[in-house]
């Protein structure tokens, strides 16, 4: 058999009837076939498994009837079975497959942020091995246009200028088969949105370029986690190295030092970048308010501000603010984190009395940067117990340029860890709880979605369980 404009192909039947496990299968295929001048008219015929698991066995593999022994679950993964054919005496025909196509699941977004796309594609790597698919995102239907970071990127970012539904289509072509699926994105409306990552920038990276590149398609306030340029933050590195990058975003930026930073004496290049927005420049602690959400920003380079001790000048001031705020919800960040699964510094327990602090006034969520990679943990206390209806959420995003580093052993209530990737986590702040999205860069693969609601604050006085709103 052979193309006549078009391929072909036998119309097989299967027939399958439920069994006892192990009992062998019948299956009749009928072959009908078009002669073509110059063919022999006299067609053989094989059985094959187009995808399963392996070790199918066949009674006669080239009988137009034969058995094959499976039980009913085998039956459902080996599905479908292909009848193929050839002229006589020759080798079976190797049929071109289409690929398979998965656009991924439907998803929601606000309009301050992309989706991330995720589709798989598989193919047999016929007609032309090894084969090579060309696959392409494109806009099925929606009320705006969408822009796509990348449309020939498996997984890619799309991002939208209006709300509504859209449909997004992922179309594989072998070069001669061409298969396509949509996803279903449902665009809202935009909301407070908290976005950035620490241990940034530096003039011999070109990853804090591409970070940044992240920040261009985001609404929302920036927010960085120390160590915001390499070596040693001076003014002139500020200038150079950060300026060009993450520097695009200074005028809606709320920063936090880092170590590095203050290489410089008192940070006087961090302080004199940053200006205003960095607080005064003898604590570099401050706080502000993002929606519904009241946001604090420490000073964990403790011996440059009077410690970091719950008597100290910081710890009075953080149970002040505290005390003075009426939100629901609470997130703070700093650079150094109280808990690290990474190989390189770790955690620091100088942090535990900004966690007791924090968590006896019932905050929500802690962002911290200095081990140059990403870690997110479930709600816990200070003493790393998990806690679910009190605990904070620790995220550790050391991935916004700066070379990246190894995990040691995973700590308790380590819940999702990655060290090769570089990006930027996006933080949606509702009046009561939040969703969370690490965005990788251009390439790169690993993401970490989820929601919480905000915790109530634990009711300490006299040992009781009884919680208050917060």
């Amino acid at each position: 058999m052979t193309q006549h404009e078009g391929q072909h192909r036998s119309e097989s039947g299967a027939c399958a009837r439920k069994a006892e496990r192990a009992r062998p299968w019948l299956l009749s295929a009928v072959l009908v076939g078009i002669v073509l001048l110059g063919m022999s008219a006299t067609m053989g015929l094989l059985w094959s498994m187009s995808h399963g698991r392996p070790g199918l066995a066949w009674a006669r593999d080239s009988d137009d009837h034969t058995t094959t022994p499976m039980d009913t679950g085998q039956l459902r993964s080996y599905l479908p079975l292909i009848l193929r054919e050839s002229p006589a005496g020759h080798p079976p025909a190797v049929l071109n497959e289409p690929p398979v196509v998965d656009a991924g699941a439907s998803q929601t977004v606000t309009l301050s942020l992309p989706a991330l796309l995720d589709g798989t594609v598989s193919d047999d790597g016929l007609p032309d091995p090894p084969g090579a698919v060309t696959t392409t995102w494109s806009q099925a239907s929606g009320p705006g246009p969408v822009t796509f970071a990348d449309v020939h990127a498996i997984g890619t970012r799309a991002s939208f200028t209006m709300t509504g539904v859209y449909a997004l289509q992922l179309t594989a072509d072998d070069g001669v088969l061409t298969t396509a699926d949509a996803v279903t994105v449902t665009v809202m409306p935009s909301a407070t949105v908290l976005v950035g990552a620490g241990d940034i920038a530096g003039c011999g990276s070109q990853k804090d370029e591409e970070t940044a590149m992240l920040l261009d398609g985001i609404d929302g306030t920036v927010f960085t986690l120390g160590d915001n340029v390499y070596p040693n933050g001076t003014a002139a590195q500020f200038a150079n190295c950060y300026d060009p990058t993450w520097g695009q975003y200074v005028a809606r930026t709320r920063p936090a030092a880092g170590n590095h930073d203050y290489y410089t004496p008192g940070a006087a290049g961090y302080f004199g970048y940053f200006g205003a927005a960095a607080g005064d420049p003898d604590k570099g602690y401050y706080s502000y308010d993002a929606g519904d959400w009241h946001v604090i920003v420490l000073n964990s380079r403790c011996g440059a501000v009077g410690g970091c001790s719950a008597d100290s000048p910081q710890g009075q001031w953080l149970q002040a603010d505290l005390a003075a705020n009426s939100s629901t919800c609470t997130l703070a960040y700093w650079h150094v984190p109280l808990f690290s699964s990474g190989s390189h510094h770790g955690g620091t327990a100088a942090m535990r009395d900004f966690w007791q602090i924090l968590y006896d006034a019932g905050a929500d969520v802690v962002l911290n940067g200095h081990e140059h990679n990403y870690e997110r943990y479930a709600t816990q206390d200070p003493d790393g117990r998990a806690d679910p209806e009190h605990g904070i959420r620790q995220f550790v995003v050391g991935t916004g340029g700066g070379s990246l580093y190894a995990f040691g052993p995973a700590q308790p209530n380590s819940e999702v860890r990655n060290s090769d990737t570089y990006g930027v986590l996006a933080l949606t702040l509702h009046p009561a709880g939040y969703d969370w999205t690490f965005i990788p860069v251009d390439g790169g693969t690993f993401t970490d979605i989820g929601s919480a609601a905000c915790v109530t604050a634990p009711l300490v006085d006299e040992g009781t369980s009884a919680t208050v709103p917060h």
